[in-house]
């Protein structure tokens, strides 16, 4: 059974792979998913995805730099 274009947002966004919500829609739409752009259109949805790929997407050395 495949996931949902939901499911591979969320799944994506918090492995690292992609920093933002463009590169995520991007990465979504090559990987053949439908209607990426209407799915993540709210609001909170768009947020809370940009925010998880910021999280995921920070090395332990840009952290380390931060402190």
């Amino acid at each position: 059974m495949s996931r949902s274009t939901i499911e591979r947002a969320f799944e994506l966004a918090r492995s690292g792979e992609v920093q933002n919500l463009v590169a995520l829609k991007a990465r979504l739409k090559a990987e053949g998913c439908r209607a990426v752009d209407a799915l993540l259109a709210p609001r909170n949805i768009a947020s809370y995805l940009e925010a998880i790929c910021t999280a995921a997407c920070k090395t332990p050395q840009a952290m380390a730099a931060a402190d």
